[in-house]
């Protein structure tokens, strides 16, 4: 069976047996805990955790999943993957053991057609019933049900909390591609076995004493591997041997020349692109984009590695668009958003490949001399500083660095690394555990298991009458709090937003007679519940106490004028810029709100007046604001924008804008147009590669913008003893007076600069080239020497020390560059000695640095790369 087919039968089976087939939920989770969505169970933990009613019972998903923590390991094996396909069977409290093993087998057996008397079952080593239910009822030989302990075949989502025993399905591939041990059997880690389903059934309660409850409810949660499926079926050893990804490798075969099977490294690097660029559609078409840190980071990891495993096929050109055609050709009818976003993930690929394809080359070379040196000394240890260089320098993710390390048989330091990047105050990954029940078993999860999710009346009134259900003072629940004590109120309901979708949490109070909870922030600590963040400022206030709780209007006010102005903001974006313009994040706060956008250039100063003025035309043009509640399905069908990265349920919200807008949004918002004002961009820049950010004010931030520019402005004219309409002609006046005392200060070093006393190389193309070192000069001073130093036929090569930083300078005249002189490819030779880089054209390069012991290798090279003797 092809790989779509499995998928379809999959569904259709489940769909079968009373089932509701869903979509994949993203690969960004709504959990905080969790970087990345990696198994099918993530999108139902609320509803495991009794947080969220589906109004069904049976499930059944194709999730995509994303997985990168064994990512050294994936190419050298052929079933590891970053991103994959997993299908899974669910029951919330209906089906248990029985239904689950019966149709697990018959699905393997009646559709897949595997055969019988290859698949082997595992349970867990106490559970008699999985043993009996296999044996009596499913008809499972005694011979082929294995036990195995519980670090294999028992499931617990923490240390307390819902857990229960596992069966898994494995597939016997026959002897011949096994270990040959006589002990051979399910489990081993050779490739005889191939576990290809796991089935949880989730039955028990794990108490604080560890003895295990039966759960009122027991559910069902079961993940088999696409690809691992498609394997087995198609009759092929390994998943990159599968329909659809050895055609990601046949594309990558085409344009290296390299062939699967030809050589181990060659079909790691095979195996590497085929795999990450999969990896690298999906995650983009959800909405990560490549940056430093969390999502942005593995997704930036993922890209290079792939860059890197291209050079190393030998491929010099751009590629890595070639393999994302064939992932969006191939996946693109199951999902949609590959195809609705191709062009988008084509340009940021397209983008990011160019920026590091640009620095890899030298790169590399500083880590070959890196290596070379520390295998000269003697050390199997690289240095950490090294590490960081390269990742300062040319943006090696350490893992890159810490691989090809180790392909030459050395360590790193990461803790010499770590040290170098908080000194230089750099951006690591985000701390944030990639396991999709982290959070579980804590105070707030056992609230909503008791009480049900908090109800949110906020978008009509700002206050209430309700009651408590759940107090949480520093992780841990508690039945009552005293006056001055910091805590998490949750409410039965509440008109508190919480902070989502960009939009900052609700602040106010919650009182009580004779006493008052001063809310200070609003957050979604799990799925379901809102908690009140802040100080218990007089009285008491216990679990069970009615209250009243009342958010700041005022505050609410300016937030809901900010919020619906990002939204108008993002239709001047794409009518001005283009329709690839998609929002990739936002913050709205009451005094200000930031806008990240997908473009790939800055845009120009004419362009943000425009977009502004278009902004500010729909604002005074007074159009209603409209929020309703309708299903995903029917808002797609009437034009809506699912906003770029979000992740919506079955019923969404949706915000309109006059009819020129018309968006998925869940915040807060005005009635019509006119009450946001006025909106001001303040500021527009740039925050990674191909993500741009806008800052702006609207109403009372706007005025109070405007009143400072104002101030700033008269303060300027005073000190310049001018009108503000006098200033830009006196500043250009300044300007153009320093300007001509820089100059005669450069030029002033320069005849210092003792140029007769430089050292001449005489070069093989008969050309001389004068090199000298000159203490503090900066960039400015060393061109200016140059050019004297150079004259009318020959070539400069100046080193600039001072102040811990190292500056190169080369520069040919018209004959020198005509006879060979070739300044960028020189100072690209020369930069790594010093632990740098930088480029230029054949006329004139420059590069900096931080090692000034380094200055006598880098002269060294020179002459190498000019020929001097």
């Amino acid at each position: 069976m092809k790989s779509a087919e499995i998928r379809e039968s999959f569904l259709s089976f489940f769909e079968s047996k009373g089932a509701r087939r869903l979509p994949s939920s993203s690969l960004v989770p709504d959990d905080p805990s969790l970087l990345l969505t990696s198994a099918g169970m993530v999108q139902f933990k609320p509803v495991f955790l009794g947080a969220r009613d589906l109004g069904f019972t049976r499930a059944t998903t194709c999730q995509k999943c994303a997985r990168t923590t064994d990512i050294d390991i994936i190419g050298t094996t052929g079933r590891h993957h970053s991103f994959f396909e997993m299908l899974g069977n669910f029951s919330f409290g209906d089906y248990f053991k029985s239904d689950a093993c019966a149709w697990a087998y018959e699905y393997s057996t009646a559709v897949l057609g595997m055969d019988p008397e290859r698949i082997w079952f595992s349970i867990y080593e106490d559970d008699d019933e999985a043993e009996a239910i296999w044996r009596d009822e499913v008809g499972v030989p005694q011979a082929r049900i294995v036990r195995m302990g519980a670090k294999d075949n028992f499931w617990s989502a923490g240390p307390t909390g819902p857990c229960g025993p596992c069966s898994e399905l494995y597939y016997d591939q026959g002897p011949e591609v096994g270990c040959g041990s006589a002990e051979c059997a399910p489990g081993c880690d050779c490739d005889r076995y191939v576990e290809y389903w796991n089935l949880v059934f989730m039955q028990y309660d794990r108490q604080e004493d560890g003895t295990l409850v039966d759960l009122p409810k027991k559910n069902i949660d079961t993940g088999m591997g696409l690809e691992r499926v498609a394997a087995i079926t198609q009759g092929v050893r390994t998943n990159f041997e599968t329909d659809d990804l050895r055609a990601l490798v046949a594309v990558a075969e085409e344009f290296s020349g390299a062939k699967l099977g030809a050589g181990p490294k060659t079909d790691v690097s095979l195996r590497i692109l085929a795999d990450h660029a999969r990896a690298v559609a999906f995650l983009i078409a959800d909405g990560v984009l490549p940056s430093n840190e969390g999502r942005g980071y593995v997704l930036r990891r993922v890209l290079r590695r792939a860059i890197r495993h291209g050079r190393l096929l030998g491929v010099e050109d751009a590629f890595l668009v070639r393999l994302i055609d064939t992932v969006v050709e191939r996946w693109g009818a199951p999902y949609p958003e590959l195809e609705e976003h191709a062009d988008l993930i084509r340009r940021i690929v397209a983008a990011e490949e160019e920026r590091f394809g640009a620095t890899l080359r030298q790169g590399l070379a500083f880590l070959g001399g890196a290596i070379e040196r520390t295998k000269a000394a003697g050390i199997s240890v690289l240095d950490g500083g090294e590490a960081f260089a390269l990742h300062d320098t040319y943006g090696f993710p350490f893992e890159l660095t810490s691989e090809i390390a180790a392909e030459a048989g050395l360590e790193v330091d990461s803790d010499a690394f770590a040290t170098a990047m908080q000194a230089q105050k750099e951006r690591g990954r985000a701390a944030v555990k990639d396991e999709s029940w982290s959070s579980f078993g804590g105070a707030f999860d056992e609230i909503v298991r008791e009480t049900g999710p908090s109800e949110f009346v906020g978008y009509a009134t700002d206050d209430v009458e309700t009651s408590v259900v759940g107090i949480v003072v520093g992780g841990q629940r508690v039945e009552r709090v005293e006056a001055g004590a910091e805590a998490e109120i949750v409410l039965a309901a509440t008109p508190f937003y919480a902070e989502q979708g960009g939009q900052v949490g609700d602040t106010g109070m919650i009182t009580e007679t004779g006493g008052f909870f001063a809310v200070t922030d609003t957050r979604f600590p799990v799925p379901g519940v809102i908690a009140h963040v802040g100080r218990l400022e007089s009285g008491s206030l216990g679990t069970g106490d009615a209250v009243r709780a009342a958010i700041d209007v005022s505050r609410r006010e300016r937030i809901r004028r900010n919020h619906t102005a990002t939204h108008i903001l993002h239709w001047a974006l794409r009518l001005i810029l283009g329709d690839h313009v998609h929002q990739s994040g936002s913050y709205v706060a009451p005094d200000r709100m930031r806008f990240d956008f997908t473009h790939f250039e800055a845009p120009g100063p004419d362009q943000l007046r425009r977009i502004e003025e278009m902004a500010n035309h729909k604002v005074m043009e007074n159009h209603p604001v409209r929020n309703y509640e309708t299903s995903l399905a029917t808002a797609r069908e009437m034009g809506v924008t699912a906003l770029f990265g979000e992740k919506y349920g079955d019923i969404v919200r949706v915000l309109e804008v006059g009819n020129f807008s018309k968006e998925l949004c869940g915040g807060t918002h005005v009635g019509r147009s006119s009450e946001i004002g006025f909106i001001k961009i303040v500021s527009e820049g740039s925050v990674g590669a191909n993500l741009r950010r806008i800052e702006a004010v609207t109403s009372y931030g706007a005025l109070a913008y405007v009143y400072a520019q104002e101030d700033a402005l008269a303060q300027t004219g005073a000190m310049l003893k001018a009108q503000v309409a006098e200033i830009p002609a006196k500043v250009e006046a300044l300007q153009r007076r320093v300007k001509e005392a820089e100059q005669t200060a450069r030029n002033a070093r320069a005849a210092s600069a003792g140029i007769d006393e430089f050292e001449t190389w005489q070069t093989p193309a008969g050309y001389p080239v004068k090199v000298g070192r000159i203490e503090g000069a900066d960039a400015g001073v060393l061109r200016s020497v140059a050019d004297q130093a150079r004259g009318d036929g020959g070539a400069a090569i100046l080193v600039g020390t001072g102040a811990g930083a190292v500056l190169l300078l080369a520069s040919g005249s018209n004959p020198a560059v005509d006879a060979g002189f070739d300044a960028g490819v020189l100072i690209r030779a020369m930069g790594p000695h010093i632990g740098g880089g930088g480029g230029g054209n054949p006329r004139m390069a420059q590069a900096g640095g931080k090692d000034a012991a380094g200055v006598d290798a880098a002269l060294a090279e020179a002459r190498r790369v000019l020929g001097v003797e």
